[in-house]
């Protein structure tokens, strides 16, 4: 190939057995630097937790943050490559932060005269399309385009999307191109054989993030500090159900989480049929509903820096629950957002549904 490559790639980014990285060595292929995202590199640094540069021990090749000073690589980064690969496992969910560090890998290629490859993968929620859409006021690194919270797209589909909307500076200079899976479908039952991120360690958890990360924004606890992170919900003042109760503790992937030391009661996802929750195609708005109107905390329920804004991608579902509104009344208001998305989803669709 005689191409000098850049990559943005994490733990994630393996053909069976074996990394991206690995099989690009053996290859001869000559790679320059590593970007690395959220977690970092290898993937095991708890969410939120700066990636600093440095060198992969391994191989020593460039380690370059883009989840720590910066998001966005800068020219002096790009310099001398011929073409930069994107190979990272997405859960397709909007408040997943490395469709967020795809949206400035695309907008400096572009800015750059860099080529951009993506080497596409199955989505585990790729299936349904359901949320508020995201209102750009509200625009944060866990919400950068305005799109539902569980869009139905491929990270190569989504990258088509934010090209052909022009949601990147100079979009029309991106050259880009995506290297398609095979046998993938939007009807396709995904089972990660890795774990995506430090917090989602399996199918449940997957299946549940949509609608359990809402919380993250409000004063209760979603088991991150146990073994069972997005697969619960539970609060010191909560009732519980059959006696269930948590105690979030410190630890590698979650340090000081919230609530940590207090016995927190609550709900139990993770014990019922894997097959319904893929079936159920929606987010769950009850856990969240049931849980404010329990806790009787009025305004207090939300965290005062209104985390929970940017996670919704605006402040009408906050306002919505505050109203005391039926899960019906929240998500027939979704309608015709959704009606407009899905009509221009299907510009950018590789996969049938």
């Amino acid at each position: 190939m005689n191409k000098r490559v850049g990559l943005v790639v994490n733990h994630s980014s393996m053909i069976e057995d074996i990394h991206l990285v690995d099989t690009l060595l053996k290859l001869k292929i000559d790679l320059k630097i590593i970007f690395a995202p959220e977690h970092g590199f290898r993937g095991n640094m708890e969410a939120g937790s700066h990636v600093i540069d440095g060198k992969d021990s391994l191989t020593g090749i460039k380690i370059v943050s883009l989840y720590g000073k910066k998001f966005k690589p800068n020219p002096i980064d790009l310099q001398g490559l011929d073409v930069v690969v994107f190979d990272i496992q997405d859960v397709g969910v909007r408040f997943y932060t490395f469709i967020s560090t795809l949206h400035y890998v695309m907008e400096a290629c572009a800015q750059n005269n860099v080529p951009l490859i993506i080497l596409d993968r199955p989505n585990p929620n790729g299936h349904y399309i359901d949320g508020p859409l995201l209102d750009t006021n509200f625009r944060s690194f866990v919400g950068m385009h305005p799109i539902p919270v569980v869009y139905g797209m491929t990270i190569g589909e989504l990258a088509k999307m934010i090209r052909g909307e022009c949601w990147i500076k100079d979009c029309k200079k991106l050259d880009l191109k995506v290297i398609s899976c095979r046998h993938y479908t939007h009807r396709s039952k995904v089972k990660l054989k890795i774990k995506p991120s430090p917090n989602l360690p399996n199918e449940f958890s997957i299946l549940l993030y949509p609608s359990l990360c809402f919380f993250e924004g409000s004063v209760v606890s979603l088991g991150r500090g146990t073994d069972f992170p997005f697969q619960v919900f539970g609060h010191p003042k909560l009732k519980g159900t059959n006696g269930f109760s948590f105690i979030p503790e410190d630890r590698m992937e979650a340090q000081n989480p919230p609530l940590e030391s207090k016995i927190c009661f609550g709900t139990k996802l993770n014990s019922g049929n894997i097959d319904a929750l893929f079936q159920e195609k929606k987010i769950n708005l009850n856990y969240l509903i049931s849980a404010f109107k329990e806790l009787k905390m009025d305004t207090a329920f939300f965290l005062p820096n209104l985390f929970f804004d940017k996670l919704a991608g605006d402040n009408r579902l906050r306002k919505q629950i505050l109203s005391n509104e039926s899960e019906t009344q929240i998500r027939n208001s979704w309608n015709k957002d959704l009606v407009r998305f899905k009509a221009m989803r299907k510009k950018y669709l590789i996969y049938s549904d």
